[in-house]
């Protein structure tokens, strides 16, 4: 079966084809929904919501561009829509902080680290941060999906890299000492 003809039944509330669509995306949907998660679980509540509203909304979607990017757009935006719900971008400070870049001596720091250390933000500056960088999202772009100024925006991403860069500093000063 097409995938196109798997849209269609899908639209027709085929409960077979919802399965097989699923199985088709979950694992790459998964993927997007836990870079905006703060954890597994909430990835894989937010993937089931995501699910529900793609299941929802597939009438809407016009065959026009990328199904795939179609599903992620609805992905990022169910995860998104919890955190506003939540006040999470109520920043009332827009202070705007130097770029900040960097620099990484060593090349053994894992991908699974880095990843690590991007979960652990907080989230305003996460979310802000995978939108961005991750997915290449602009300031105006981020501003109006979260609700924000843009200021915000660019703010939440020097403060994120900021964090990111202690982390990975107080990493590599950690290693310098082991090795002496």
């Amino acid at each position: 079966m097409s995938l196109e003809q798997l849209i269609i039944k899908c639209k027709n509330r085929e409960r077979q084809a919802q399965a097989e669509l699923y199985k088709l995306f979950a694992n790459k949907l998964f993927t997007v929904s836990l870079k905006y998660s703060r954890n597994y679980t909430e990835a894989e509540d937010n993937l089931q919501d995501s699910f529900l509203t793609i299941f929802n909304k597939i009438g809407q979607y016009n065959h026009k561009g990328s199904f795939e990017g179609w599903l992620r757009r609805i992905t990022v935006n169910t995860v998104l829509q919890k955190y506003r719900g939540q006040g999470v971008f109520n920043i009332v400070n827009e202070e705007t902080i130097e770029e900040v870049s960097v620099e990484v001596i060593e090349d053994d720091i894992s991908l699974d680290y880095l990843l690590g250390i991007i979960q652990e933000l907080p989230d305003r500056y996460r979310l802000v941060f995978n939108l961005y960088v991750l997915d290449g999202y602009s300031h105006k772009e981020i501003a109006e999906m979260l609700q924000i100024s843009e200021g915000t925006s660019k703010s939440n991403l020097a403060r994120a890299r900021m964090i990111l860069k202690s982390k990975i500093e107080t990493r590599e000063e950690k290693k310098n000492v082991k090795s002496l």
